[in-house]
């Protein structure tokens, strides 16, 4: 009895020792090789790293406005590599490419750099990339009510109101809400 036990001891060891010397060696230890062989053939197929891949961190702002950065990755461990971009949301993955986004508390440069409220012909509350008038429309948001506008802030929309903080965006927008046709109807 002493020497079955003494032999399924020494089979435990030769199995459990045999990954951290066979592949030294190079060696096949009788049944072995090939069930390690192929044991290793399914984890390549299911954990085959390094993995090069594209990511593409999507940052979202306040206004709407989505930064797109492209960054190359060579992923050597699934959940390192997940703990590095922990602060993101995971929108999708696939074998070359993961894309994550993040919410931006902030408006976005654009709209820092170059953004002005103004009003369409339609009376619209508009953001343009410029001056309001021939510059490109960013972002729209609710109809005014130009009966109720008063003529200075109708003024301002034509001019253009630069945004240059989040503070500022918040604060037009909370401003020319009392003037909405949505509002008023409510």
């Amino acid at each position: 009895m002493r020497t079955k036990w003494t032999m399924i001891v020494f089979t435990l060891i030769v199995v459990f020792t045999s990954e951290l010397y066979i592949p030294q060696f190079g060696g096949h230890v009788d049944g072995l090789a090939s069930a390690q062989e192929t044991e290793k053939t399914e984890n390549e197929f299911y954990n085959s790293y390094p993995v090069k891949v594209t990511v593409i961190l999507e940052r979202k702002y306040l206004d709407g406005e989505i930064s797109e950065e492209k960054v190359n990755e060579t992923i050597w461990s699934m959940q390192d590599f997940l703990a590095k971009y922990n602060q993101w949301h995971l929108l999708d993955m696939s074998e070359n490419k993961v894309v994550f986004r993040q919410q931006i508390d902030d408006i976005s440069p654009l709209l820092k750099s170059n953004g002005y409220f103004g009003i369409t012909d339609d009376g619209i509350l508009t953001i343009y990339n410029g001056k309001p008038g021939h510059s490109k429309i960013i972002q729209s948001f609710f109809q005014i009510d130009l009966g109720k506008l008063e003529s200075t802030k109708w003024e301002q929309l034509k001019q253009g109101i630069p945004i240059k903080t989040k503070d500022r965006y918040e604060e037009v927008l909370e401003s020319f809400k009392n003037y909405s046709k949505e509002g008023n109807q409510s």
